[in-house]
């Protein structure tokens, strides 16, 4: 496996890419299971629907939206691995979180739930070819691969990951 090309993505996507400088990303998307769990179990209740500002999300909201990215840049790769040649629409995550209703459930509820879908990314992603890894769709109006979707997922991670430690005062 390698790194996705600058043509498999568009510039806007570097922001994910760039964070993910290993040449697998395989074993990121994996560690990053563990990495989220522990994250969820170190917020105390009391501090799970804390914002750091008016109009923010809480910190449960931050994680509903790990799920919500999980599961378009998931199903987007599927599409795309299986040679989809319709564009793919874009989400607005501010609209999809404020229909979320993720302030209702309890933190270790969503890390379980994106532990579930992340597993199920990973088994699909480690059964591709190499052929379907290269295959490019469209996407939000922009060409993308399923290779760079892989780094995407990961990089949206640990940007979020990153926000969370910086701006929320969530452990590390």
């Amino acid at each position: 496996m390698s790194r996705p090309a600058e043509n498999e993505f568009v510039p806007y996507y570097s922001r994910y890419i760039s964070l993910v400088p290993e040449s697998n990303v395989l074993p990121v998307l994996e560690a990053q299971l563990a990495e989220l769990d522990r994250l969820a179990h170190s917020i105390p209740p009391e501090r799970e629907q804390f914002r750091y500002a008016e109009g923010k999300w809480s910190i449960r909201e931050v994680l509903g939206h790990l799920i919500d990215g999980e599961r378009v840049f998931a199903y987007r790769a599927f599409c795309i691995s299986r040679g989809e040649s319709a564009p793919l629409p874009s989400l607005d995550q501010n609209a999809y979180v404020a229909e979320s209703r993720y302030n209702e459930r309890a933190i270790g509820d969503l890390a379980a739930e994106f532990s579930w879908l992340r597993k199920s990314s990973l088994a699909f992603l480690n059964a591709l070819t190499e052929a379907e890894w290269k295959r490019i769709g469209i996407a939000s109006n922009n060409p993308v691969s399923v290779l760079a979707l892989a780094y995407i997922m990961a990089g949206h991670i640990r940007h979020h990951l990153k926000v969370l430690h910086a701006s929320y005062g969530v452990p590390g």
